[in-house]
């Protein structure tokens, strides 16, 4: 048996190779994602030499704080929450409901009677979890979803305008390959952003209109810089189709007050606008003052208004809300499970969004289970709901207490400003990076703040993302010092080592590179 070696495809004449760099889709070499990019590639290089007992590093293992995934193993290690683990158990293995090899006192104690009730109830709806479901999602999990949206913002949903997901992410995918193409096209995201709207814009070659949120003003948007985007766009001939919100936001933790989301709902309006509202990190709320309130609600409240013209926008301007069991309080990232709601979308458009979703025949079964469990936990009263309300308290209150911590750590450190996150699970400080640093990096042929990171990385473990990866442009002082950005996630459960790791090498960093 002939067995051909990648060293004796490379010999081959380029011209005889059926597949090279240049016959690919361009726009795929176009794609950039920071979040697992050149910082995090070389964290795990360095977990590999950990794991090989080789090198000679300064510290026993990698802190991934890139990404917010609670469960990552093992410095993360968010625990799951019992309900929703059972549930998943016996939806995954359903003779574990009525086997006689497991008596039902001894059921009774590994699976609580709501979970064994709701895993019946899930089961006659899908069957089994190995089976195809419709395009959009179980009729069942949608339903729930409907319930939870009325519960939530006060307003009846159409279930048809509900659309189960593999995670957020496979959402936005679907909607922007139907939605938009070509680079005439521009769709408006905000800077800082979450790469996956400029890299799911590069994709499908789909210009990204940029404007920026006011690190000044708590990371709020500033309107008149939308409008000049918007301006400029006209200009070179792009049309803007579309813009993003991110609330609470990504990577920065700010919170959204409901004039600021009317603000934008009437900007769509009178651009001609589709909204996008990314609101996967909707339960992760650290303060009271900007409570979450959604898109949705606002827009609706607007649709319901004594005043024609709030009626006009609030009939008119077609919105996405999102949604994810990844984030919040439950952190089930690999489920891959979310949702997507439409609302004012026309019904022909809607069409076309359902045919290019059968096309993607289904999404996971156990991520339509997650989503259900998000939007219809336990009650009050039932037996689950005591367990289930104490464990997810303490996740958000860990994150919470954390997230206070190394803002109120970081904020002490000389070179460094922080503004404490709202929402989210995510800070996202601002670094005074001296001249000399500056020139080092260049040598080096790194940008500054992606050399900071690194610099951080090969002297602690702790693993960040340059703000570049989320678009920050560094802003270069008279004096050739800059001011740049990281992310970090507020995910790691042994903080106090982290505020302490970070905070002896950053002092180090501004005293090795002082002017």
């Amino acid at each position: 048996m002939r067995v051909w070696h990648n060293s004796i495809i490379r010999t081959m004449s380029t011209k005889s190779r059926a597949l090279t760099l240049d016959k690919i889709n361009p726009n795929v070499r176009n794609v950039e994602y920071a979040v697992r990019g050149a910082v995090p590639s070389h964290a795990a290089e360095l977990e590999s030499q950990i794991e090989r007992g080789s090198g000679d590093l300064p510290f026993d293992s990698i802190v991934w704080s890139n990404i917010g995934n609670p469960q990552q193993q093992p410095n993360l290690a968010q625990p799951p929450l019992t309900f929703w683990r059972q549930v998943a158990a016996l939806v995954e293995l359903p003779s574990l409901l009525d086997t006689p090899d497991l008596p039902k006192d001894i059921r009774d104690t590994l699976f609580a009677p709501d979970a064994q009730e709701r895993a019946r109830e899930l089961l006659k709806c899908f069957g089994s979890v190995g089976a195809y479901t419709a395009s959009k999602g179980s009729p069942r999990v949608r339903r729930s979803v409907c319930e939870f949206l009325k519960e939530r913002d006060g307003y009846d949903e159409n279930i048809e305008n509900i659309y189960l997901t593999a995670g957020a992410s496979a959402g936005v995918a679907l909607l922007f390959q139907v939605l938009f193409h070509g680079l005439d096209q521009g769709v408006l995201i905000p800077i800082p952003q979450y790469p996956l709207y400029s890299a799911t814009l590069s994709l499908h070659n789909v210009g990204a209109l940029h404007y920026p949120l006011d690190f000044a003003k708590s990371w709020g948007p500033d309107m008149s810089k939308v409008d000049e985007s918007i301006a400029e766009a006209k200009k070179r001939g792009v049309d803007p189709r579309a813009i993003v919100v991110i609330n609470p936001g990504n990577p920065t933790g700010a919170c959204m007050s409901s004039e600021e989301i009317s603000q934008i709902l009437h900007l769509a309006h009178r651009e001609g606008l589709v909204v996008f509202a990314d609101e996967v990190y909707q339960t992760n709320i650290y303060q009271d003052k900007y409570p979450f309130v959604s898109f949705r609600k606002v827009l609706l409240d607007l649709a319901h208004s004594s005043d024609a013209s709030e009626r006009e926008v609030g009939l008119s301007v077609p919105l996405v809300s999102l949604h994810s069991i990844s984030k919040g309080f439950t952190g089930e990232c690999g489920r891959r499970g979310g949702y997507f709601e439409l609302t004012n979308f026309p019904e022909d458009i809607e069409a076309e969004v359902n045919k290019l979703a059968s096309v993607n025949l289904c999404p996971p079964v156990q991520g339509q289970i997650g989503v259900d469990l998000m939007v219809r936990p336990p009650k009050e009263g039932e037996p689950s709901y005591e367990l289930w309300r104490k464990e997810s308290s303490k996740i958000l209150d860990t994150m919470k207490q954390r997230s206070e911590d190394m803002a109120a750590s970081f904020g002490k450190l000389p070179g460094l400003t922080i503004e404490p996150a709202m929402g989210a699970m995510y800070l996202y400080p601002k670094i005074h990076i001296p001249h000399k640093a500056v020139e080092h990096a260049k040598e080096n042929g790194r940008k500054v703040d992606e050399f900071y990171c690194l610099e951080l990385l090969d002297a602690t473990g702790i693993c960040v993302v340059p703000g570049s990866g989320f678009g920050s442009t560094p802003v270069e002082h008279e004096d050739g010092s800059v001011d740049a950005f990281f992310r970090t996630t507020v995910l790691a459960k042994q903080t106090d080592q982290l505020i302490e790791r970070f905070g002896k090498f950053h002092v180090s960093f501004m005293e090795r590179f002082r002017d």
